[in-house]
């Protein structure tokens, strides 16, 4: 059975409230696998890609911290089942020259996975069984980071439109709250419409 090497292509909101869909693209193929999440481990993957630093450590940093001080490397995460619409992973991971598997949930092997830069795998039968295939033009709503509210769920169309109402003070006043209450979504939206406005 042939490995599939898979890279993130983006987020977006899910069907249901508080859902997001992960979505991870097959390399040098118009195949993506979307996978289901829940919020707290989509907002853990997206304040890594775009490089938000919290205030605090979160639960994945923590767990990224005690791995580098007791010198374990997470070298793949591996997507090995696909059971009743549930996937399962694995993190390969080595200290003192022992490999070990560790089981966990799909979303947090992702989101430690960008946070040790580590690649991410499946097979062609998991590919072949829950892949889509989308045309080259993956919308940017789709692939930009999961953008919905905590308390309101919201398209990122609508959000941007908001944002550009605002001035870079109001803009930066925002970016500020949401980093002290932890919606890192919404802190990496404000941030890339004051980006937008400086670049």
């Amino acid at each position: 059975m042939s490995r599939v090497k898979l890279h993130i292509v983006g987020l977006s909101t899910g069907q249901t409230s508080g859902s997001y869909t992960l979505i991870l693209g097959e390399e040098n193929s118009n195949r993506k696998l979307p996978v289901v999440i829940g919020s707290f481990e989509a907002q853990a993957i997206a304040i890594e890609i775009e490089k938000i630093v919290p205030f605090r450590p979160m639960t994945h940093d923590l767990f990224l911290n005690f791995c580098k001080s007791f010198e374990i490397v997470m070298h793949e995460v591996v997507i090995y089942s696909l059971n009743e619409g549930v996937f399962h992973a694995k993190m390969i991971c080595e200290q003192n020259g022992e490999i070990r598997e560790i089981d966990a949930r799909t979303s947090d092997s992702i989101a430690l996975a960008v946070r040790f830069k580590c690649p991410i795998y499946t097979y062609d039968d998991i590919m072949d069984a829950a892949a889509v295939v989308f045309n080259d033009e993956l919308h940017e709503a789709e692939a930009a980071p999961a953008t919905a509210e905590k308390k309101k769920p919201e398209t990122p169309a609508a959000a941007t439109t908001e944002y550009t109402k605002l001035t870079l003070e109001q803009l930066n006043g925002l970016l500020d709250n949401a980093l002290k209450i932890e919606d890192y979504i919404n802190a990496a939206r404000i941030r890339d419409e004051i980006q937008r406005r400086k670049g």
